[in-house]
């Protein structure tokens, strides 16, 4: 007999654990530890608390799972496993869950490369950040290249075939090692240099070109003088810019949370050494309902899991006292005590209230444009309804668009914008089939005749789609009046649709055409409609062509590897996905080859060999 959620409420244990929360088909809503299991997970069942972000959760809650831990920390950890794994809809998540930049350096290379990457499995590579603004890391690469002038070249290997040398030789932007302008001990100090830096050791390479300006001078070498005072003042300017000077503050981390909402903004003041020496910004998603304790650990649990290091001690709010959890988690993590502190008086106490300040201006600078957004939005929205005339506000929107190279591999993209926005979950791609040659309204009508009657059958459980199943208030077609008619007579011959409206947007000169009208309807250029609708039909090309590449490309991929020994179907799908295309697999370097997850550092020598002997298989 299978236990309903308030006879599980009723034999919760007092013993700390992690609890999952189920729907009806079994799938994941929540995950979350608890010092109590039966205190904390009866209170989202507690309807007094005034806590209505919770409510869409617990309306969805068919079973609840507890996995009992011996400590809070184990159940930290445990939780944070489980998110990892599960990504269950209703945790805390970072707005972005794009990688961080890094700075590279390939010190395993005779002449290393200093780069800018978001990639950290390299052998040989030493990486320095994780940074949480682009613009600064190559804003720092830049000034570092005009003072160490490591070469900008790809590949393991310096220079270009020609031998003959870049520009940035000529203008002071790189030492030449291709042309032997260098030698590897001299190259190898510099980029030492370079490393040094990084690592927050500037004084050393401040007093090494003070002491060369001085030599320079006296010799009456101004010319070299000059360079080297152009060289301090900018690695003393980048130097300034990594952060204010705190030189009794010590290494640690500052966190400042503000919460509003479904919403949260962190600011994080990482200090190394005494040094200010960056700060970085996050916001955060699923935290309405959620206390203020919560949303800092499972701010910890995304951010501190990818960072390359944690730092001996984390300063949080003041009113955030119960650490103990969180403390465990983070030393387990660092291999070492991590101190979790709430300060209450001194530098440290000024910090937190900086960082705090900072995030709460972040979020109501974020809270701002995210409701000036909504009612452009809905101004679009409306603005659309008003000048085609239509019936309902036009919530969701799909619009349809077909790609092909002369008749040759033909594929069709439905994209679709919920309230004036991407809904890229729903977005859907089809392969043409059965047409000989050419045949844009051919295509057209097969296209929205099988999305349709996807519709129609979207009660069968077998054939159940989330996109499908949901009905458009409007369609658009990317084309002109044939296009229209097309898929107005597949829509007339798949029985049981609801009313839709059609629409075809042509591009020579947005003309919006209608059903039972023969000329066009012409939107000004500023319409927020307008600029709505060529969104939508932009995006819907977009996809279109690149479906058509990744076809063109698997072909041409098929073709490649029919000819390269040592390439099975795992190591095939492991490069298309690593290079996206035969174009950028054809022109990568042996060291690009060998960063391929999956494939052997052997196998890929093998395979440029094979590549770069005949100059590269036919595709």
């Amino acid at each position: 007999m299978v236990e309903t959620v308030q006879e599980q409420l009723a034999t919760l244990p007092r013993s700390p654990g992690v609890y999952l929360f189920r729907d009806e088909g079994d799938d994941i809503l929540y995950v979350g530890k608890a010092k109590s299991l039966r205190s904390r997970v009866r209170s989202y069942f507690n309807r007094g608390d005034g806590r209505a972000g919770i409510e869409r959760m617990v309306a969805r809650i068919a079973r609840i799972e507890i996995i009992v831990t011996s400590t809070e920390a184990e159940a930290l950890h445990l939780e944070q496993n489980l998110v990892k794994r599960h990504r269950p809809p209703f945790n805390v998540r970072l707005r972005d869950d794009k990688s961080f930049p890094y700075i590279a350096v390939t010190v395993a290379d005779e002449y290393p490369r200093v780069m800018f990457t978001r990639e950290r499995h390299r052998r040989g590579t030493v990486y320095f950040g994780p940074y949480a603004n682009a613009k600064k890391v190559r804003e720092t690469l830049d000034v570092l290249n005009r003072v160490f002038q490591f070469r900008p070249c790809e590949g393991p290997k310096p220079g270009r075939h020609s031998g003959i040398p870049c520009l940035d030789f000529h203008i002071e932007r790189c030492t030449a090692p291709c042309i032997g302008a260098i030698s590897s001990g001299e190259y190898r100090e510099q980029i030492d240099g370079v490393i040094a830096f990084l690592s927050g050791d500037t004084r050393s390479i401040v007093r090494s070109l003070e002491g060369r300006m001085r030599v320079a001078s006296a010799e009456e070498r101004f010319e070299d003088a000059t360079r080297y005072r152009n060289r301090l003042f900018a690695i003393k300017s980048l130097a300034e810019r990594q952060g204010a000077d705190r030189r009794d503050a010590g290494t640690f981390d500052v966190i400042g949370l503000a919460v509003a909402g479904d919403r949260a903004a962190v600011q994080l003041f990482p200090l190394r050494d005494g040094k200010l020496i960056d700060r970085y910004a996050f916001h955060l998603e699923n935290v309405e309902g959620q206390d203020r304790a919560t949303v800092l650990e499972g701010f910890c649990l995304e951010y501190y899991t990818a960072a390359p290091s944690v730092p001996s001690q984390l300063i949080v709010p003041s009113d955030l006292t119960d650490t103990e959890a969180l403390a465990g988690f983070l030393s387990e993590l660092r291999g070492a005590t991590v101190d979790v502190r709430a300060p209450i008086r001194g530098e440290k106490k000024r910090l937190a209230e900086l960082a705090a300040e900072n995030a709460a201006i972040a979020l109501d600078h974020e809270t701002t444009a995210a409701e000036q957004k909504r009612l452009r939005r809905i101004e679009a929205l409306e603005s659309l309804r008003e000048g085609l005339n239509l019936e309902s506000l036009p919530v969701r929107i799909e619009c349809f668009d077909i790609s092909n190279l002369q008749g040759r591999d033909i594929v069709a993209a439905m994209t679709v914008f919920l309230d004036a926005q991407p809904r890229k979950a729903h977005y859907r791609s089809f392969t043409v089939r059965g047409l000989d040659g050419q045949d844009d309204f051919a295509s057209m009508a097969q296209v929205v005749a099988r999305r349709f009657a996807r519709l129609r059958d979207s009660g069968e459980t077998d054939r159940y789609d989330e996109s499908f199943s949901a009905i458009p208030n409007l369609v658009v077609i990317d084309g002109g009046k044939g296009q229209l008619a097309a898929a107005l007579d597949a829509m007339k011959a798949t029985a049981g649709l609801p009313r839709v409206a059609v629409i075809a947007l042509a591009k020579r000169a947005e003309e919006v055409f209608v059903p039972g009208r023969s000329s066009p309807i012409i939107l000004d250029r500023h319409d927020p409609g307008l600029q709505l609708l060529q969104r939508v039909r932009d995006e819907a090309h977009r996809f279109a062509v690149t479906f058509h590449r990744q076809k063109r490309d698997t072909r041409a991929f098929s073709s490649i590897f029919d000819t390269l020994d040592g390439i099975g179907p795992s190591r095939r799908r492991s490069i298309l996905h690593h290079f996206g295309s035969a174009e950028r697999f054809l022109a990568a370097s042996q060291e690009e080859l060998e960063a391929v997850p999956g494939l052997p550092a052997k196998t890929a020598r093998s395979v440029y060999g094979q590549l770069h002997r005949t100059g590269g298989p036919a595709s």
